[in-house]
């Protein structure tokens, strides 16, 4: 599989005038973002960005994320992508751990981008799609993509358990190339007619693969929401005629609270529903599906694998509660504590196989070492398998908290809270929540004689990182359990009730 943006300039030879991307009412075809996409590359070239170069994107769903992520593939550099939610403390170190040369943010939040490039001495636009357009106006297009092999990086994806800081997953133009394609043709089925909402962050893997991946590859039209609104969600839906709608499960539980506002014509041309992420509550997967009259498909995979590992497949059986069975092409095997294969119905590891499997972490290879051996990746889920070859997640070998489809890093969390001088010790938790998922909960230790509140925490945190990730809950504990070589017991740690939240 050559370079990945061939994907686009394939379907601007084969659907030039069909609609490939709208956002409001504003469209671009594919011979449009196809031009768009060549553009940005020769201004990324004359810029001095080369080959293998790497190249941040920090931007919410617009049509400026697939003009650019294509442009950059296109002249052969590797997209970094970031959540623009992020502090500048945190976009510093995605900006120096993979050595960008730029980076693109958003108008929105432009202050975190420029603070974190001036300081990491990374080049920054901060463009929307109108300023990206004008920007690049006057460069000839790029020729065809540059020649990529398979094993070569595409995009470097952080994501991290809960020892140390983030690590960049280094996702090959092959291994997105082969799941997008498997996703598009054996799990959504994806056509020309096709529309695809796509509510997923672009930013995500999920979102990258599934969502606008997958859709131009096979001539659909991907529709971007500037941000998930249920009810703006259905609109969108009746509106654009949508098929295919893809999300999170806080996102199918948002929508089953406004069903009642819309009549059942307002949905009546969405086929099919995919849910990723985090588990899905059988009973929302239950209730949704009735009040929708849209089969909910849910599935499971990770940033290191491209994301998509197993599915319940269409026009096969479908067992709500589980993960479904692998992919094709992809294996997954289950191994206990003692290194061997466990038997149907009992738990062990999910380790994974195929060409969806990263090439490793970006300048880790001992870490690098110890997630893939004779090329099985361990994802630290524990799963069990029945009988039928379905799978079932049960537990999260790495303590990895998903609050509402957003994955959040205990230790990253911890590291904010112990610059706080009242704190002596923290240990950061999930815990579980209705319609998140989880929630981020915090046990705190106080240095001896110092005073503080648990909403002064709070604040602190917020203040420092992601609104996403700063804990909700926060508690004062004498002491963290501590393990016998003096490592904290996260695990172990005892969650105090809370009648309701501490702040809304």
């Amino acid at each position: 599989m050559p370079n990945l943006a061939l994907n686009l300039t394939a379907g601007a030879q084969r659907w030039p005038d069909h609609v490939a991307t709208l956002v409001d009412r504003s469209t671009l075809t594919y011979a449009e973002l196809d031009a768009a996409a060549a553009r940005s590359a020769t201004f990324l070239t004359e810029a001095g960005i080369g080959p293998g170069d790497r190249v941040g994107l920090m931007l919410p769903n617009t049509a400026a994320v697939p003009v650019l992520y294509y442009g950059i593939l296109r002249m052969g550099a590797i997209v970094v992508p970031m959540n623009p939610l992020m502090h500048a403390r945190e976009v510093e170190f995605y900006l120096a751990n993979s050595g960008a040369h730029a980076l693109f943010g958003t108008p929105a939040f432009a202050e975190a981008a420029t603070t974190a490039a001036e300081a990491a001495g990374t080049h920054c636009w901060i463009v929307d799609d109108a300023e990206l357009a004008a920007l690049t106006a006057d460069s000839t297009p790029f020729g065809p993509p540059v020649e990529r092999a398979d094993t070569d990086t595409a995009v470097i994806l952080h994501t991290s358990g809960t020892t140390g800081r983030p690590k960049g997953a280094e996702l090959t133009h092959g291994s997105l190339s082969s799941n997008q394609e498997i996703t598009a043709r054996t799990l959504l089925h994806l056509t020309p007619e096709d529309v695809v909402l796509g509510c997923l962050p672009m930013f995500h893997v999920f979102g990258m693969t599934c969502g606008m991946n997958a859709t131009l590859g096979k001539g659909a039209t991907l529709v971007l929401p500037p941000r998930f609104d249920a009810a703006t969600a259905v609109e969108i839906i009746r509106r654009d005629k949508v098929t295919v709608f893809e999300g999170v499960p806080t996102m199918y539980s948002a929508l089953l609270a406004v069903a009642d506002r819309f009549p059942p014509e307002a949905t009546a041309t969405l086929r099919t529903c995919v849910s990723g992420g985090s588990a899905l509550p059988v009973q929302v997967l239950h209730d949704f599906e009735k009040a929708f009259e849209a089969e909910i498909l849910e599935g499971y995979g990770l940033s290191e694998t491209s994301p998509v590992v197993s599915f319940n497949h269409p026009g096969t059986q479908r067992k709500p509660g589980s993960i479904g069975t692998p992919i094709e092409g992809v294996r997954m095997r289950l191994v206990g504590e003692n290194g061997q294969e466990t038997p149907p119905g009992e738990s062990g590891e999910v380790q994974v196989q195929g060409p969806n499997v990263m090439k490793g972490y970006w300048n880790l290879p001992e870490a690098t070492a110890a997630a893939i051996s004779d090329g099985w990746f361990a994802t630290g889920d524990i799963a069990r398998r029945d009988e039928d070859g379905y799978y079932y997640i049960v537990d999260r070998k790495k303590e990895l908290i998903i609050r509402g489809g957003y994955n959040v890093y205990p230790r990253e969390v911890e590291e904010v809270l112990y610059q706080h001088p009242a704190v002596a010790g923290a240990a950061v938790v999930g815990i579980p929540h209705a319609a998140l998922g989880e929630e981020i909960g915090a046990a705190v230790v106080l240095e001896p004689g110092a005073q503080a509140e648990p909403n002064e925490l709070r604040q602190y945190v917020k203040e420092r990182i992601a609104a996403y990730k700063y804990p909700r809950r926060v508690w004062f504990v004498d002491a963290l359990p501590m393990g016998p070589t003096g490592k904290i017991m996260r695990r172990a740690v005892e969650v105090p009730d809370f009648p309701e939240f501490q702040e809304k």
